[in-house]
């Protein structure tokens, strides 16, 4: 008999997506996964090393924000699907209702019925006897928050906002030492504060979670909506895909990019494809394709894909040799974006061998930058922007920038983020839409303070950033 301090659970993070998944040991060679994303590669990675064959894959939720990968593991691996029977899932699982339970063996999973951050959530607790020894939150309660209420729409949002008072409070309820093990984390468009926990017991949420401290309703809802910011467009679309269960991938084959000539990018460019430069910052400055995106190749890659880039459009990538197709791939794929149709072949250096135009945009060092001389264009999530931003910085969040570009008072511009990917990706943007004298900044707003530029401003800006824009960026 496994006892509550001999749970092994091991987390497997997602930096990028901000996410945890889990892989709980079973302790007879057998191991239930929960909240499994579509790539796969690293919780496999870990199974092998623990020696672990998945036997169960749990779904606390319709995830918005990834593709989840149990209906790859159930036709991978043979694993039984458990999920909320209020999900209605399209493809063979176990439903569970509040309250029912699965013998693990040895292990007892109990479904509780946690609605709020989605309707069909449900958490997932995991006792040894009658004693419980951690619970799978998903996006219930999360170290130092709750995750956001409002994916489902507006009209939704304030029911969904009381239904995660109660059950967070629900969980409060369960033992000061059960182990809190939450899906969403740090990093998470979910809505998780920033911080390096992604664990925590329920004692130490009761002592230090700020929500968990009001007992008033609308209180709770006031605080909890307060603290929404922007998420992407694709999180709207996720969910159902999800209820109706992915596509299952040919593994060997999903993580490659078939390559492409010159000529035929040339050719998918102009029929619409977007091109998409995944190599660092300073390489795309230095020289790139004109009219391709750059997204640089990093944690948050997928996601700011996800974002800037329609789900039907065919996407070829532009890389540097070193850089892994299948990194490229499977984030990706985890977000639904299918149609990366192939790379081009040989890189840049095949694109200026067949004769073809590239273009090149400024480089800034934070320390370089004038913001008296030059305008400075802030493309950071609102938050960040209102903790502290250079002064007279105009403010347009990088994932409301394809659908306002045009707004876009035409100026001489130095487009600048936290470190200088962001930047360059709305750099990229602005040039396809035929701004011309950019120059992307690497380094954030308090690079440039510590270099002596001076001090940074907090709050909204005075200025309006485009020709209709109110004169502050709606604070989401």
């Amino acid at each position: 008999m496994v006892t509550p301090t001999e749970v092994r659970v091991h987390a497997v993070v997602d930096e990028g997506l901000g996410n945890s998944s889990y892989l709980l040991d079973l302790g007879d060679g057998a191991a239930l996964v929960v909240d499994p994303p579509r790539d796969l590669r690293a919780v496999h990675r870990r199974a092998r090393a623990e020696g672990l064959r998945i036997r169960f894959v749990a779904d606390t939720h319709l995830h918005a924000d990834f593709l989840s990968g149990a209906v790859q593991l159930a036709h991978d691996e043979g694993a039984t699907v458990l999920a909320s029977a209020a999900g209605a899932r399209r493809f063979p699982h176990r439903g569970l209702h509040d309250g029912d339970e699965v013998d693990l063996g040895g292990l007892r999973l109990t479904a509780l019925a946690t609605p709020g951050h989605t309707d069909e959530h449900v958490s997932f607790l995991i006792s040894d006897g009658a004693a419980p020894a951690g619970v799978f939150t998903g996006g219930s309660l999360i170290v130092g928050s709750a995750a956001r209420p409002d994916l489902l729409g507006p009209n939704r949002t304030d029911e969904l906002a009381r239904a995660q008072f109660a059950s967070l409070r629900r969980l409060a309820a369960l033992p000061a030492a059960t182990t809190v093990w939450p899906t969403h984390g740090a990093g998470s468009f979910c809505s998780a504060p920033p911080g390096v926990q992604r664990t925590s017991t329920i004692g130490r949420e009761l002592a230090t979670n700020p929500l968990l401290r009001l007992d008033e309703e609308q209180g709770f809802v006031e605080a909890l909506l307060g603290s929404l910011g922007s998420y992407p467009d694709y999180f709207r679309r996720l969910g159902e895909i999800n209820r109706q269960g992915p596509a299952v991938l040919d593994t060997e084959r999903a993580g490659t990019l078939p390559a492409l000539s010159a000529s035929a990018v040339r050719r998918l460019r102009a029929e619409g494809a977007t091109l998409v430069d995944v190599r660092p910052v300073v390489e795309y400055a230095a020289a790139h394709i004109p009219g391709s995106l750059s997204d640089a190749l990093r944690a948050q890659f997928a996601t700011w894909l996800g974002w800037v880039v329609p789900a039907d459009s065919d996407i070829v990538v532009v890389r540097n040799p070193e850089q892994d197709p299948a990194d490229i791939v499977w984030p990706a794929l985890a977000i639904g974006m299918e149609r990366i149709v192939g790379e081009l072949a040989g890189g840049l250096d095949a694109w200026t061998a067949a004769g073809y135009d590239i273009a090149a945009t400024r480089v800034l060092r934070s320390e370089q930058l004038d913001p008296a001389g030059l305008r400075v264009l802030d493309v950071r999530q609102t938050s960040e922007y209102l903790a502290g931003h250079l002064p007279g910085a105009g403010h347009l969040e990088l994932g409301s920038l394809t659908g306002r570009v045009c707004e876009l008072v035409p100026a001489p511009t130095a487009v600048m983020c936290g470190h200088g990917e962001r930047a360059a990706t709305a750099a990229s943007l602005l040039e396809s839409a035929g701004h011309r004298d950019l120059a992307v900044v690497v380094g954030g707003a308090q690079d440039w303070a510590d270099a002596g530029g001076g001090a940074l401003v907090t709050g909204p800006r005075a200025e309006p950033v485009t020709d209709s824009a109110p004169a502050q960026e709606e604070a989401r």
